[in-house]
């Protein structure tokens, strides 16, 4: 298969596929009669065996070791830090032992608006880690600190505002296909007044790299737009996320009416219990990135747990 083909069946980027072959070796591809690199299913399960290692919190230099030695790592546990001398990052300030430092870099980067650097810093991290490593272990992470920082009045609205918009440029510019192909659809938004939506974006891109279709109306979308999304689309799923309470609540009924023809289910910090049970609604667990994996495993037949996030 081209590289194409085994970035879609793995759910990667082209790009990053391309980085891990160079510096670790990992892909043996033969050339075909016309000179293109042909890449077979034992690649693709080298490749699968490396993201099972990063998963599991090894930086990708021994993760790709561990991958090509077929055998699982002899220490029972990761320490917290791994050693630098293991890895060759592309950017020494993002060195890839350790995403809680990554984090902490992006988080100091945004900070003092540097915007360049923190896309410098998102590209090393894309081609040396799989999309939902760097979602689930440093976007995520990142936004809590700002999230965190903003509450305390440690930092001000221009650093909240820049550092939103950064992330979430960036990640929009990975959802440029994500209403491809002929998997089951999802319509994501946020309800009206409710602005925070990179959280929704990142649960997308995870979903879309698992055949998913998405619709995304992005935030403080009324409700007659989503009954017209629904109706127009007969989506498999309707996802809504708020950080409110409140921006369900004052919904309540249209929500009810929106659950009695469609699979609906919210999220956030807004989506309780009782108000999923009011809009007879499931209250997606867990991140992003978990909830996403998740409702993919379950395709088309998908039904949430009822745990609160």
């Amino acid at each position: 298969m081209h590289i194409g083909d085994l970035a879609r069946r793995l759910g990667m980027r082209v790009d990053t596929l391309r980085a891990w072959e160079r510096r670790y070796g990992l892909l043996q591809p033969q050339r075909s009669t016309g000179g293109f690199r042909l890449y077979s299913r034992a690649d693709e399960a080298i490749v699968r065996a490396m993201i099972v290692e990063i998963d599991r919190g090894f930086p990708p230099a021994q993760a790709a070791k561990l991958a090509l030695a077929g055998r699982p790592p002899r220490a029972a546990a990761l320490p917290a830090a791994m050693q630098a001398a293991d890895h060759a990052p592309a950017e020494p300030a993002v060195s890839g032992t350790n995403l809680e430092v990554a984090t902490a870099e992006l988080y100091r980067t945004l900070m003092y608006f540097g915007g360049v650097r923190a896309h410098e810093m998102l590209d090393v991290l894309l081609a040396e880690l799989t999309l939902n490593t760097v979602l689930r272990d440093v976007v995520m992470p990142c936004l809590r600190l700002i999230g965190d920082a903003w509450e305390r009045g440690d930092i001000n609205v221009a650093q909240e505002h820049f550092s939103s918009q950064v992330i979430r440029d960036r990640l929009l510019g990975l959802a440029r296909e994500w209403d491809q192909g002929l998997g089951p659809r999802v319509v994501l938004a946020c309800p009206t007044d409710e602005q925070h939506d990179i959280a929704l974006i990142c649960f997308g891109l995870v979903l879309s790299r698992s055949g998913w279709r998405v619709t995304f109306l992005g935030p403080d979308t009324p409700m007659e737009a989503l009954a017209h999304a629904a109706e127009t689309l007969s989506p498999d799923l309707m996802v809504l996320t708020a950080n409110e309470e409140g921006s369900f609540v004052a919904i309540a009924a249209g929500l009810r009416a929106l659950a009695a023809g469609h699979q609906l289910a919210i999220a956030g910090r807004g989506a309780t219990p009782a108000v999923a049970r009011a809009a007879g609604a499931t209250v997606l667990a867990g991140g992003p990135v978990e909830a996403a994996v998740q409702v993919a495993a379950g395709g088309r037949e998908w039904r949430g747990t009822g745990k609160p996030v």
